[in-house]
């Protein structure tokens, strides 16, 4: 069994769509990333009548690997709904959880998001994002360099 495939069942075991609430609905996107020491963590959406609120299953998996370890790199990051990504844009994570993947560190611009589970093609976040506006901030400040 590769990573990604350990990635994908660790993943795919939380999805479970489910209404916690007449407001909020969680389990239908599912993520699985890998931690800079290999270990492994999962997050699932959880989405509200008010989108502010709404939080990303790859934002809550990196909080998850963040709160349990202290971790900020990312090497690798699998996400989707009832099946493995298949190209195109199915799996990909939203702005904002690029946005945050960058801000928790700049090295997580070297990490593979998977974009076709099958051929295991990935895509890595610098790619998604070139020329991201925060690179000046990192160098100013001395850190993830």
């Amino acid at each position: 069994m590769d990573i990604w495939e350990k990635m994908y069942q660790m993943a795919k075991k939380q999805y479970h769509p489910e209404e916690i609430s007449p407001f909020i609905y969680a389990h239908n996107v599912v993520c699985a990333l890998e931690a800079e020491n290999g270990e492994i963590y999962t997050g699932f959406c959880i989405e509200s009548c008010s989108g502010v609120m709404n939080l990303c299953a790859e934002r809550v998996a990196a909080l998850n690997m963040y709160i349990n370890s202290g971790q900020s790199k990312i090497k690798r990051l699998i996400a989707f709904r009832n099946e493995a990504p298949s190209g195109g844009g199915s799996g990909m994570p939203c702005g904002a959880c690029r946005e945050f993947f960058y801000q928790l560190n700049e090295e997580n611009e070297n990490m593979e998001i998977m974009l076709d589970y099958k051929n295991r093609e990935t895509v890595t976040l610098k790619e998604l994002m070139p020329n991201w506006w925060g690179k000046e901030r990192y160098e100013k400040s001395g850190k993830n360099m």
